[in-house]
């Protein structure tokens, strides 16, 4: 420190005398009316220096006050991208609760048309394998469900349970190649049985004879012992009258969307 004072001391002495004069100027023009011929010369040759320092004060308060203004818009940013990602997430959440409240809605709806005791129940796995289409319900034994039960959403069948547990419950699906439901076309009340086929039913044994067209809704015809007549199982979707045979082939697709399955009804009948 003490090196460095003695090698600008000559600047530092000028600047401190000229600091000096201009105090000792400024409060000599408080008390005077007129310039003097030396006040004025002070004022010519210190004009620059004063301006001088006034645009690197300004300049520098200028460079400090952008960066401070950085620094606030950084940290308002980091706290308006948090609270966005928190509104959104509550977003989602309030989006899931309101789709959920519809999807209950419309099972509740259901039900009271059904007529019958039903319990609702939450899909928590599904078959990954290309071979079966099943779902398990967190329902079971315990909840007094049993097998053979038929389980249905608001827009129509779903299957039949087929092994049960105190907690849990598996459902065959109506798509499942070992399903048969009785149904029937409803318009002109053809009888038949629907199986499954992968992503789409069949509907066998309707007579060649019958009408059946494309767009026909299938229900269940109420026969077998599993489920109530009248439940939505899908639409035709292409019919097929071959020259000679009993039977027309008949495609049908399922109302349901077995991709989307979370809420079902199992109906508690009165079949053993």
């Amino acid at each position: 420190m003490l090196d460095l004072l003695k090698k600008y001391r000559t600047p530092l002495l000028t600047g401190c005398l000229v600091l000096a004069a201009l105090l000792v100027y400024s409060a000599n023009l408080r008390h005077q009316d007129r310039t003097t011929f030396f006040e004025r010369l002070v004022l010519q040759v210190t004009a620059p220096l004063q301006k001088g320092i006034d645009v690197g004060w300004k300049t520098a308060s200028g460079w400090w006050q952008h960066y401070l203004w950085l620094i606030d818009t950084q940290q308002d940013n980091e706290r308006l991208t948090l609270e966005n990602r928190r509104l959104r997430a509550e977003l989602v959440g309030m989006q899931e609760i309101r789709l959920a409240n519809e999807r209950l809605h419309r099972l509740l709806e259901f039900r009271e048309t059904t007529h019958l005791p039903a319990l609702a129940a939450q899909v928590i796995a599904e078959d990954a394998s290309s071979w079966f289409r099943t779902v398990v319900i967190d329902r079971g034994s315990a909840d007094g469900l049993r097998q053979g039960l038929p389980v249905v959403v608001a827009e129509g069948v779903v299957g039949r349970i087929i092994v049960i547990a105190p907690h849990q419950s598996r459902v065959l699906l109506i798509t499942d190649a070992s399903s048969a439901v009785a149904s029937l076309v409803q318009g002109n009340r053809t009888r038949g049985i629907s199986r499954g086929k992968g992503n789409l039913l069949t509907f066998d044994y309707a007579v060649r004879q019958a009408q059946i067209e494309v767009g026909d809704p299938i229900i269940t015809s109420g026969t077998g012992g599993i489920f109530p007549k009248g439940l939505p199982i899908g639409q035709v979707t292409r019919v097929t009258r071959e020259a000679f045979g009993l039977f027309q082939a008949v495609e049908v697709a399922p109302v349901v969307d077995f991709a989307r399955l979370e809420e079902v009804l199992v109906l508690i009948t009165d079949q053993p």
